[in-house]
This record gives C-alpha cells, sequence and structure tokens, in this order.
C-alpha cells in the first residue's frame, strides 16, 4: 500500500452524480473543485466581449445551479450544512489548470465516450504525474477511455461507479484496466472501504460491470415472469419489496425512478454486448414496455410510469397502471395467504424459505425467479468476476439487497435447487456440478468465526479479503456465550463481549432489559469490556410502545412504574458498570435506542445514525433517562457569567419537537453525540470492530467506573416560568396542539428540577424520579393512548 493522501479532489461534472460524488467527499473532509461548463450564451467566443461575460457568477451558474439543486434533495447529500464550504465550484474554460493541484481527478460528464475522451485531453494538459484519474461511468468500456492517452495516464487510471445516491448506496465497483497500476487498484480498494465507508468491489471490465449486469437481467426476468403467471403491478411490487429483503421500491417503483426509457437503454446495450450472453433472451425488454415508452410513461420524470400520482383537493392517490388497458386505476391490495403467513417472521431468511415452499402464486413466482437468478449469477464467473462474493456484495451494496443471489441458493439448499434446476430445464455451469461432486454443498461457511467462500478455479474455500476487518455478528453463531429470545451475548475475543438484539423494529422489552443486564454480569465476571451493536438499518426504534399501551389502557400503573424504573436502572447499568461499555448505533436510533448511547461510555455510530428523543409524539417524554441525561448535559455546558437558559432552551426544545439527527455529525450539533469524545464511522461493516478498538483503548488508558452524579445544577421556578410562558406563545399561534402543550409542560418541570425556588445542584435519581412520575401520568391521558394506538396500528405518528 503506497502512502497515498487524499486532500483535494476534482469533480468534472455537476450533474445529479457528480455534484452528489463532490458531497460526499465533502462530507469526509476533503476540499472539492466542483467543475462544469460555461452556460450555453458563453459557449460562442464572441459571447466573451460582452458586458459582464466576466463576471464569475454568471461563468459558474451551470454548476452553482447543479449544486444548490443537489443540497436541496431529500434525502440530503451532505452530512451537516457545513461540509458544503469544502466545495469550490468553477468551469471547465478558466479553472481546469487548478486540476494540478488535486490529487484525484474523477471525471462524471455525460455518458458518452467522445464527450468523455476531450475532457481526458484537457485532463492530460494539466493534471501533475501521479495523480489518480477516474471514471464513473456505468456501462462505457473502461479500457477505450485509455487509448490514446499517456503511460502515466493509463497506469493511474480506473473506473470508480458509485451508485446514486453515492452518500447512502455502499456499493463502489472499481474497474481497473490492463495497464493499470496495482498499486492504484489496492489503494482505491482500500480507500473506498476505510475513508469513504463503501463495500469496494473489483470488477472486469465486461458489459455493465457487475451489479447493473445482474440488476438489470433480475429486473427482466421479473418482467418476463410476471407475464407468464398472469400476474399485475400491485402484486409483483408485493411479491419483490422487503417480504424478501429487497426494497420498499421493490420492482416497478424502482423503474419509475430509474425512468423506463433508461432501462430499455441498459437492457438492450446489454443484448447487443452480450451476444454470448447464455440467458440472452431474458434480457429482451417486453413489448408493454417499449409501449411505455412510445406513450411517454417514462415514470417519475414525465409524472407517470407505472404509478401516477393524481391530487384530489388536499388529497393525493397513487394509481397503478393496468398493463392490458394501459389506464391506470386505484393501488389493490393483493390477497396472498402466503404473504399475510410470513408478516410476523422478523427473519428475511425464514419467510424466504417459507414462500418459495408456496403452492400458489407466489410460490410458482420465487422458484421460477431464483432458478433464473442462480443460474445467471453462476454463468457470470468468471467473465463478470473471478469471486462469486463479489457478486452478492455488488447486489447487497448497489441495490439494498439483504442476501445476495449466492447466499440465498445456500439458505435454499444449493443440492436441492440445483436438482429443481435441472428437472426445469435451467442451465447450471459445470463449476457448480464440480462442487457438488467434490461433496462441497455450501458457496460459504464459517471456521473459526472467519468467513470463507468456495473459489471455482482452485475448488477449495478461501477466506474472503479484507473481511478480517469487520466483525459480522451473523457469520459468528459458535461465538454465542448466552442468548435468550430477543437477545445474543457474543465473545467477540480479546476479553470483550458484544450484545446484540433482533425483535420487531429492534425495539426494547424485558427480554432486552435481560439481556443489558446479563451482558453486564458476564463482562463485569469475566470479560473486560462490552459493546452493544444491533446489525442492519436499525439500530432500536425504542421501548416496546405495546406493552406500555396495553398497561395504560388496563391502568396497570404500579406494573408501569416497574417497567419504567427497570429500563432507568439498565441504562444506569450501562453508565456505571466496572467495565467499559460502548455502543455502536447505526440507521434509526430513536428513543430507549438513543437513551442507551446517552449512557455508554463512548459511542461509536455509523456515519448514518439517525438519532433521536422522540417520546413527545407518542404523548409522553423520554424516561429511560434521557430527559435527565440532557438536564445534566445542559447543566455541564453551563460556564460562570453565561446565561444558562438558551442552554437548558436548546435541550428542552430537542426533545419537545422530537427532533431527530440525519448523520451521526448532526447528532453532535444536537448533543446527543459528545463532541471530541463519542466517534462515528463512514463504513457500516467496520462500526463493531471500531467499538471494541474503542473500548480497549478505554481499558487501556486505566478505566475507572464513574460515580452516580450528585452535582447536576438545575433552574427552578424562574427558568419553568419561561417555559410555560414559550409554551403557551407556541399554542396561542397554533404551533403546537392542546396535547403537545400538556406533554412540553412535564418536561418543562422536569428539566427545570421540578418545584424548586431558585438554582439547585440535585441528583441523577431525583431527576430520575421525577421524569418516571411524568411519563407515567402522561400514560394516563386519552389523548397520549390515541398516539401510541394509532403507532402500533399503523406505524404513524398521530398529531392530536
Amino acid at each position: 500500500m503506497t502512502h497515498r493522501r487524499i486532500q483535494k479532489v476534482a469533480v468534472l461534472g455537476s450533474g445529479v452524480m457528480g455534484s452528489r460524488i463532490a458531497c460526499h467527499f465533502a462530507n469526509i473532509g476533503v476540499s472539492v473543485l466542483l467543475l462544469d461548463m460555461l452556460p450555453p450564451e458563453l459557449r460562442d467566443l464572441k459571447a466573451h466581449d460582452g458586458q459582464g461575460s466576466a463576471d464569475p457568477l454568471l461563468r459558474n451558474r451551470l454548476v452553482d445551479e447543479s449544486l444548490q439543486s443537489a443540497l436541496e434533495a431529500c434525502p440530503s447529500p451532505v452530512f451537516s450544512p457545513k461540509s458544503v464550504a469544502r466545495i469550490q465550484t468553477g468551469n471547465f474554460t478558466d479553472h481546469m489548470k487548478e486540476i494540478a493541484s488535486c490529487d484525484w481527478i474523477i471525471e462524471v460528464v455525460v455518458e458518452k465516450l467522445d464527450v468523455k475522451n476531450e475532457i481526458f485531453k484537457e485532463v492530460e494538459k494539466f493534471r501533475s504525474p501521479g495523480t489518480l484519474v477516474t471514471t464513473n461511468t456505468s456501462g462505457i468500456p473502461v479500457h477505450l477511455m485509455a487509448e490514446g492517452r499517456s503511460d502515466d495516464f493509463k497506469k493511474h487510471f480506473c473506473g470508480t461507479h458509485f451508485f446514486n445516491p453515492p452518500r447512502y448506496l455502499q456499493l463502489l465497483e472499481i474497474i481497473p484496466t490492463a495497464a493499470t497500476d496495482k498499486q492504484v487498484v489496492d489503494f482505491l480498494m482500500h480507500y473506498g472501504d476505510l475513508y469513504l465507508g463503501k463495500t469496494t468491489v473489483l470488477c472486469k471490465d465486461s458489459p455493465a460491470f457487475i451489479a447493473n449486469r445482474i440488476g438489470v437481467f433480475a429486473m427482466m426476468a421479473t418482467l418476463h415472469i410476471m407475464q407468464d403467471l398472469g400476474l399485475n403491478v400491485d402484486e409483483v411490487d408485493a411479491l419483490t419489496g422487503p417480504v424478501i429483503g429487497h426494497p420498499k421500491s421493490a420492482t416497478f417503483r424502482t423503474c419509475d425512478v430509474v425512468g423506463i426509457d433508461t432501462l430499455v437503454h441498459v437492457a438492450d446495450d446489454l443484448q447487443t454486448r452480450c451476444p454470448d450472453d447464455e440467458a440472452r433472451e431474458w434480457l429482451r425488454v417486453p413489448e408493454f414496455v417499449r409501449k411505455m415508452v412510445e406513450e411517454g410513461l417514462l415514470g417519475e420524470k414525465t409524472g407517470a410510469g407505472f404509478y401516477k400520482k393524481e391530487k384530489d383537493g388536499s388529497k393525493t392517490e397513487i394509481l397503478t397502471l393496468n398493463l392490458d388497458t394501459f389506464a391506470y386505476g386505484p393501488r389493490v391490495r393483493p390477497r396472498f395467504e402466503a404473504l399475510d403467513q410470513v408478516k410476523p417472521l422478523e427473519d428475511v431468511r425464514e419467510r424466504i424459505v417459507r414462500l418459495q415452499k408456496d403452492e400458489g402464486k407466489p410460490g410458482a413466482f420465487y422458484r421460477e425467479f431464483y432458478r433464473r437468478l442462480f443460474s445467471y449469477v453462476a454463468h457470470r464467473i468468471p467473465e463478470v468476476a473471478d469471486d462469486l462474493y463479489k457478486i452478492d456484495d455488488a447486489l447487497k451494496a448497489g441495490f439494498g439487497w439483504e442476501l445476495g443471489p449466492f447466499e440465498l441458493w445456500d439458505l435454499l439448499g444449493v443440492k436441492k435447487v440445483n436438482e429443481d434446476m435441472r428437472q426445469a430445464g435451467v442451465s447450471v455451469p459445470q463449476w457448480v456440478e464440480q462442487m457438488l461432486k467434490d461433496g462441497n454443498t455450501q458457496f460459504y461457511k464459517t471456521e473459526q468465526g472467519q468467513r470463507l467462500y468456495y473459489h471455482q478455479s482452485e475448488q477449495s474455500y478461501k477466506p474472503i479479503p479484507g473481511t478480517d476487518a469487520f466483525i459480522i455478528l451473523d457469520h459468528r453463531s459458535e461465538d454465542v456465550v448466552w442468548k435468550n429470545q430477543a437477545c445474543r451475548i457474543y465473545d467477540i475475543g480479546d476479553e470483550v463481549l458484544c450484545l446484540s438484539w433482533k425483535t420487531k423494529m429492534n425495539t426494547i422489552g424485558s427480554d432486552v432489559l435481560q439481556g443489558i443486564n446479563q451482558a453486564i454480569d458476564q463482562a463485569e465476571k469475566n470479560f473486560s469490556g462490552l459493546v452493544i451493536a444491533n446489525e442492519g438499518a436499525v439500530f432500536s426504534a425504542g421501548a416496546n410502545i405495546g406493552l406500555i399501551f396495553m398497561l395504560a389502557a388496563e391502568q396497570e400503573w404500579e406494573e408501569l412504574h416497574m417497567a419504567v424504573k427497570a429500563f432507568q436502572q439498565a441504562t444506569q447499568r450501562i453508565r456505571y458498570s466496572k467495565i467499559p461499555v460502548v455502543v455502536a448505533p447505526q440507521g434509526l436510533s430513536l428513543g430507549g435506542g438513543c437513551e442507551c448511547c446517552l449512557h455508554a461510555d463512548k459511542v461509536q455510530a455509523s456515519a448514518e445514525a439517525y438519532m433521536g428523543l422522540v417520546e413527545a409524539g407518542v404523548g409522553v417524554i423520554p424516561a429511560g433517562g434521557g430527559t435527565k441525561e440532557f438536564t445534566l448535559r445542559a447543566s455541564d455546558a453551563y460556564r460562570k457569567g453565561e446565561i444558562e437558559l438558551p442552554i437548558l432552551r436548546e435541550r428542552f426544545l430537542t426533545i419537545a419537537m422530537a427532533k431527530v439527527s440525519t448523520s451521526a455529525e448532526e447528532a453532535a450539533d444536537m448533543g446527543f453525540l459528545r463532541k471530541g469524545h463519542d466517534g462515528w464511522t463512514l463504513s457500516p461493516r467496520r462500526v463493531i470492530a471500531e467499538a471494541k478498538r474503542s473500548v480497549q483503548n478505554l481499558i487501556l488508558a486505566g478505566y475507572t467506573a464513574p460515580q452516580p452524579r450528585q452535582d447536576i445544577k438545575v433552574l427552578g421556578r424562574e427558568v419553568l416560568g419561561a417555559f410555560l410562558a414559550g409554551i403557551y406563545s407556541m399554542g396561542f399561534a397554533n404551533r403546537a396542539t392542546s396535547h403537545d402543550q400538556k406533554v412540553a409542560r412535564k418536561l418543562a418541570w422536569v428539566m427545570s428540577g421540578g418545584d424548586l425556588s431558585e438554582s439547585t445542584l440535585v441528583s441523577e435519581q431525583y431527576l430520575l424520579d421525577l421524569e418516571r412520575e411524568a411519563f407515567v401520568s402522561l400514560c394516563g391521558e386519552p389523548k397520549t393512548l390515541e398516539r401510541m394506538q394509532s403507532i402500533i396500528k399503523t406505524g404513524k405518528p398521530l398529531r392530536n
């Protein structure tokens, strides 16, 4: 690995991809030079003599508008608005010479070879020798762009295919040419993983590389099977979404977002460029899709595709395209008993196994889809990649599949599915037959905590390169030292335990509280530290609202008090255990999940950690120590001579308005993470390993358990009065409902310290008692029960 440093990056092209790639580099602290063309009115040389033509605002209008458009997008491409200051804009005519100071030049212009080659001619004029040059092409052969370039250019040139949106989609395909220096490839693979937080996949320079090649095939296969089985749009999207571990956009919502014309172009291009593809006919675009293009039904870009939004007064209705009549009608919920039966199952693996056995249309769809998918990916080795894990990584990171094709094949039984494919007349390549003949019945296996994959050319199992830097709990079942219905405690080595749980939305109930206490008990007796982490998109959506609702509805106030107290005791154990506890949240970390983080010795979050104390949305206040902790942190922020109310007010509003961070960096700005103490990690696969390292660092620094605080400054009635006046004003201005105001008054009471005539130092337990009393009293309010019921039934908050 060379000691290459990336301090400044040039991004050439500021369209949808270019502007967002620039934003993601800015997210990680890199300076960015974002360039694009002059506006049309200035491209004619004669126009350069016109008045105002030297105005940078005019000359950079295209790039500035593109960047502003990206920044207005939702979700945002930046971790924090502060990141934008790292981006300098300019144009190809005036500023191309500035790429000489850049360490990496990324071309992201239109997908036309001649245009790209013109850009690279200009790059060669100004780039410094040894500077990386890469293209973000999604389909143009990378080696064609290197032709005619200098040896130094070719040596440092490579394809780097980001997926849109670059901040959120994990895949970064690295596509070298025959002339690319191996050290450059190794550097890009490492940098993309460690610094950009990507799953970097080494690809061959084959048509559409890996993810789009397989993804487009899967899309086309779905459309053909749909026609064969007589399924409609709503039915297929129900079958191909989260129920099998695919994104909510499923098949046809994805098509609408991508653009139907774009999908047709890519599929046609693959058919043309892959004349020897054994499944070439499956890449054929169905006639109904071509008819949609002819009629201008291109998806979101034209306002109508497989779905169309129609407004009826203040309501918006989503209509579905009938592929027989080409008329739009109301969406109809598919009536598949098989889907209803697997709905309660939390584990996607269990759902897939059950669905594949179904005797109705769903089972027929899944069996045929998986047969075709498995055959296709197996035949792509070694065409698109030498190693099967790269195909799985690409589909998971690029298309958001929870399981890759070879992992799915393992799940359903390689030998069993292979026999099914043979009987159905679906082609299986010789290397799979040989693998089974040799007695190897899995593509993956785990030995001593290490993930191994079957290497088809060597006919043996090999470790997946680079995975020694990750701790993937799903691969460490042999390391479980304790479990209950929800939790697993893993020995992750070096005298460190890891607690993880799986419940619906990873909510916290009695099983999880038992797991927290058990993990700390075991760590204190036989280990040196503890990590608390849950893999996947949700760390924890908070406490089990269903249980709270049941106790409140039945007016079991004593039991509710005890349940809240048990939660408080668990978070206090996290804070005051004899060993260091590091919590590693990623994705949603709300309510009680956030409170677990607030009490950790350190938080090592994923960069995509969405943290918030959102209890006000269900009509209560944080009572797992969250209100206490925000009051404590405000107290610690007070300085002599400062007015203390604004500091406390900021914390108060964060809870009262149920604010949620959109990144770990924003979580630090909002007070959920402690600046200079807690940290965040770009790569989701590295989070648990980084959390373990944080535990070890705390131990090496001479960890001593903290002592319960008795010195929390609360500001008493004067501040309470100011809060109550503000709450009244919000209600008067119709910015808060009467119940919002009631919840806010309870919150103000706790954070002010209750009925105190002046500023006073109080203990943590004093505040815990206050927040618990406030929580239970709010649970007795009918409107709180209505809010809880809404969350339970619909998953959506109710503002009543």
